[in-house]
């Protein structure tokens, strides 16, 4: 049963999650999107819950800060230019963004739109400065079945433990 109640629990995060992404505008490339997964164990003694996704998701879930302002992310750990971070992931990540898309803004002066790369280099610039917004995609549908897990997992102890205390009376 502990195992049945942390399935659930996974299940929803993921689904929930899932469907975040979708509503907020964040699943251009479906990357993200297919690689949240929940993984469960359950030992003798303990038990693990594992949600996984791509690296990049966490940055999408709790924002980043930018150089210049904290304003779309005040309460994230991750900051750009802190020196931490991979190199060119920004670079690549915008580059691959703005192609999937098709986006290209226009020059001011001839009305041209300008490069793939040119407008990539806009964008990676006003998100190096100002950061990336906190999304909460997952962070929020894991609260919610936070709450809701105790009752689940307390039955769930209590019916492993009566089945546990009848085989080793028996």
């Amino acid at each position: 049963m502990l195992k049945a109640a942390l399935d659930d629990f996974g299940k929803y995060v993921v689904q929930q999650s899932r469907s975040n992404l979708s509503k907020q505008d964040k699943n251009v490339s479906k990357n993200l999107y297919n690689s949240i997964s929940y993984e469960t164990k359950v030992n003798k003694n303990s038990f693990e819950l594992t949600i996984n996704m791509v690296d990049y998701g966490k940055f999408i879930d709790k924002g980043v800060k930018g150089v210049n302002s904290s304003a779309k992310a005040p309460t994230s750990p991750f900051k750009y230019g802190s020196g931490t971070g991979k190199k060119g992931g920004l670079t690549s990540g915008i580059n691959g963004w703005v192609r999937a898309r098709r986006f290209q803004f226009k020059d001011r002066k001839s009305g041209k739109f300008m490069s793939y790369d040119s407008t990539a280099f806009l964008i990676r610039r006003s998100i190096w400065f100002t950061g990336i917004k906190t999304t909460n995609f997952l962070t929020t549908p894991f609260e919610r079945a936070f709450k809701r897990l105790p009752e689940d997992i307390v039955e769930a102890y209590g019916l492993e433990l009566d089945s546990l205390m009848e085989t080793t009376i028996l």
